[in-house]
């Protein structure tokens, strides 16, 4: 079968690829090999979004880790971030995230971070797969090669729960700025999600006016029609409103996108180039450089080229982005989605900090957010999702190869076509970018026709 973990974890809708067995084996297989690298028994650390199903498999992941011998600290409904930021503070051996973050409810997903609070390394990711094999229905077999101990009596592990978690990341997140927000009206949307006890109530002991939406998840609705995805509903709500700007989470609120007060969308590339230049323009920018995706404008390259600054590109992926950070010793990374990571202030991307650093900006500046958008110039882009039955079979097919060099050439060396699989999704995404907007969707629709085509197939 194709690997286990893809660019974010692992993910699956719950309770059918992602069920209990497999998430109770994922805790005991990741624990056992931490164990055998540290000689002793290992505290991890397991927290979730507000999914339904999130529940179920945080008791079989920590049953996993007991099994083995390790402690299982447990922190219930908590942003991503918070886990990346509560293994260094604590401090514990590792971290585990249930969450599958922009994804609708019926998935979820499991990731790991290290002692340090940093991703695995696709090394160790791949250590953990030898571990794990399926039957021929896809149901997780145990045992297989699992030489891991099972200790009786005393030996077995415990699972404990810590009640101040949140406060704890809370009061972290809070320490990153040092600006009041007194007389600033802000419309926040959580997506339903976990920052929905988070961001609001920070915003207001920051002495922010906050219009909040989307805040009651039920366990169902977590990214329904809302949250970061769906930017249009803070955008009505703050042109409604007379609010400064609105921020929107998603669903385990490891990422930012914004509106300014006409209700346009500030997406993640708006959000670098603001924080970026602010670094950039005082000097706190090391080597003058950032780290985007392919996927990011080429405006932001262009932007910060304008000014002195550098703008280096990955791969799409958030964990490739954080790679590339800490070989060049830059700070400062991120996707267009949102997910932003402030290497100086958490390990991963946090929504919750982003938007404290855009709103620094903002008051020290003293300007509306729709001035500090247009510090970015912006090409236009198309990005169109198809769904496809056999995303593999994209990097084989000679025909969709083929429209992908004729788009290309269509759009020019002004532009380009960037065409891949989603790493968490079975969708294949085409982007297409350059001067010429029409021209620009002329060539992606040429390109979506023949992936439909070849790799929509029943």
């Amino acid at each position: 079968m194709a690997r286990l973990f893809g660019t974010d974890g692992v993910r699956g809708i719950a309770n059918t690829f992602l069920s209990p067995e497999l998430a109770f084996t994922l805790g005991r297989v990741g624990t056992g090999i931490i164990a055998r690298r540290l000689r002793r028994q290992p505290t991890i650390i397991v927290g979730c979004d507000t999914r339904l199903s999130g529940d179920m498999l945080e008791a079989a992941v920590a049953s996993g880790i007991a099994s083995v011998g390790g402690q299982a600290v447990t922190i219930g409904v908590i942003p991503t971030p918070g886990v990346a930021f509560l293994v260094r503070d604590l401090p514990a051996d590792a971290g585990i995230i249930i969450s599958a973050s922009h994804n609708p409810m019926e998935y979820n997903g499991i990731k790991f971070v290290s002692g340090d609070g940093f991703k695995l390394s696709d090394e160790e990711e791949q250590e953990i797969e030898e571990y794990i094999s399926f039957d021929e229905q896809g149901i997780v077999r145990f045992g297989v090669y699992d030489d891991f101990p099972r200790p009786a009596g005393g030996g077995v592990g415990k699972i404990c729960r810590l009640q101040n978690a949140g406060e704890r990341y809370m009061r972290y997140a809070k320490s990153t700025v040092n600006v009041s927000l007194e007389g600033l009206k802000v419309v926040v949307d959580c997506a339903n999600g976990a920052a929905s006890s988070y961001t609001p109530r920070l915003l207001e002991d920051l002495g922010a006016h906050v219009i909040t939406v989307n805040d009651k998840p039920d366990g169902t609705n977590i990214n329904l029609k809302c949250g970061s995805i769906h930017p249009q509903v803070i955008g009505e709500l703050v042109v409604r409103t007379g609010a400064d700007l609105g921020l929107a989470h998603d669903g385990d609120a490891d990422r930012l996108i914004a509106v300014d007060e006409r209700g346009h969308v500030v997406n993640g590339d708006h959000i670098m180039a603001i924080c970026g230049l602010d670094l950039l323009r005082k000097g706190k920018l090391p080597k003058k450089t950032i780290v985007a995706t392919v996927y990011s404008n080429l405006g932001l390259v262009k932007t910060f080229k304008r000014e002195g600054g550098n703008v280096v590109i990955t791969q799409n992926g958030d964990r490739y982005v954080l790679e590339e950070m800490r070989k060049l010793g830059v700070v400062l990374g991120g996707e267009q989605s949102g997910h932003i990571i402030f290497l100086d202030r958490n390990t991963t991307g946090d929504g919750i900090i982003t938007a404290l650093a855009l709103l620094s900006v903002l008051r020290t500046t003293g300007q509306r957010l729709s001035e500090l958008a247009s510090w970015m110039e912006v090409y236009p882009q198309t990005l169109v999702n198809v769904e496809v039955s056999n995303k593999e079979s994209f990097f084989s097919n000679s025909r969709v190869g083929r429209a992908i060099e004729r788009a290309n050439a269509l759009v020019g060396e002004e532009g380009r076509i960037f065409v891949r699989p989603s790493g968490t999704e079975p969708l294949i995404r085409v982007l297409g970018e350059g001067a010429d907007e029409a021209m620009v969707r002329t060539a992606v629709s040429e390109v979506v026709k023949v992936v439909r085509e070849e790799l929509s197939r029943d």
